[in-house]
């Protein structure tokens, strides 16, 4: 009997990650192997370590600093590890641009793990205020991927 491992052991893996706060992590059951590799954020670096940008060494720009959140926006993260795309494929325009009213259940953009593409839907009404991820780019789990201010 061949036991698989579904997408709710891969988002306890996650969960467990982030919990102990690894940067790295890979494990092979049966066949199948799984790497999750993050960077730490910029907070939890201390003094003692050099500076690195963290657009060097990923080749992404750094997230914006966090601001007071305001009560009237409502925030959707990644729930997995993954990359980010905006539309369904290349040729395609975007689900959601800044400005874009958004209802309930409305795609915003599709995360791709492991060769599965996930989309990722509001869950609110509202209007897009930013979109925090390039197309194309990695995620991590919890991280922010849209604001939408609310009706």
């Amino acid at each position: 009997m061949k036991s698989k491992i579904d997408y709710k052991e891969i988002n306890k893996l996650i969960n467990l990650i982030n919990e102990k706060n690894l940067s790295n992590f890979e494990i092979e059951v049966e066949g199948l192997k799984i790497k999750i590799s993050r960077t730490i954020p910029q907070a939890q670096i201390t003094k003692n370590t050099p500076a690195v940008s963290q657009s060097a060494e990923t080749g992404q720009q750094p997230e914006p600093p966090e601001t007071k959140p305001r009560d009237d926006l409502h925030y959707i993260s990644s729930p997995m590890v993954g990359t980010f795309y905006r539309a369904p494929d290349p040729s395609s325009l975007p689900f959601a641009e800044i400005g874009d009213s958004v209802n309930k259940n409305q795609t915003l953009c599709i995360i791709e793990a492991m060769k599965l593409m996930n989309e990722i839907e509001s869950d609110i009404d509202g209007v897009i205020e930013e979109i925090f991820i390039k197309n194309g780019k990695p995620v991590e789990y919890g991280q922010k991927l849209f604001s939408i201010k609310t009706k």
